[in-house]
């Protein structure tokens, strides 16, 4: 296909599903705060779903790969990190869960320290968001969020 041709290729259908799974089927559209929502999706999706480590790393893995290629696909339709796309905070609050024992306390208390990171952006979470572009600069912020979480959950895990 030529240049010209590639150009004139409707791409409304896979821009269409790409903003459906950037947003998470539509949460990044709720008016408020809509980045505490894709997380509490995150958050619900996996205590409802309590996959083995194995099941739970791959779904991580799996959607690590859609986000990447949902939210940057998003971004050239909605602008730069629109706040529809919640598929990071999704992710983010899947890393943070991940070889926590599934508790309803450890559900709240993983939520509560992942957006504490995801909107505080300690040092060195803000440097890599500054550090890349695109997909990777939306998601890989979300993911060392949840990754600070996760650890400072499981400190406290082992201190009580």
């Amino acid at each position: 296909m030529s240049e010209e041709q590639d150009r004139r290729v409707d791409k409304r259908p896979l821009s269409a599903v790409s903003n459906l799974l950037s947003s998470v089927f539509f949460i990044g559209f709720i008016p408020f705060a809509p980045g505490t929502f894709g997380s509490l999706a995150g958050a619900l999706f996996i205590y409802i779903l309590k996959p083995s480590y194995l099941i739970h790393l791959l779904l991580i893995a799996m959607v690590l790969l859609v986000g990447l290629w949902s939210s940057e696909q998003s971004e050239s339709c909605w602008g730069k990190d629109s706040k529809k796309i919640v598929i990071d905070e999704f992710l983010g609050q899947m890393v943070a869960l991940l070889f926590v024992p599934l508790s309803l306390t450890n559900l709240l208390a993983s939520f509560a320290l992942f957006r504490s990171f995801d909107i505080l952006k300690p040092y060195p979470i803000k440097a890599l968001e500054r550090g890349l572009k695109g997909g990777p600069s939306i998601i890989f912020d979300d993911v060392l969020s949840g990754v600070a979480a996760n650890l400072t959950l499981q400190v406290a895990l082992c201190v009580t």
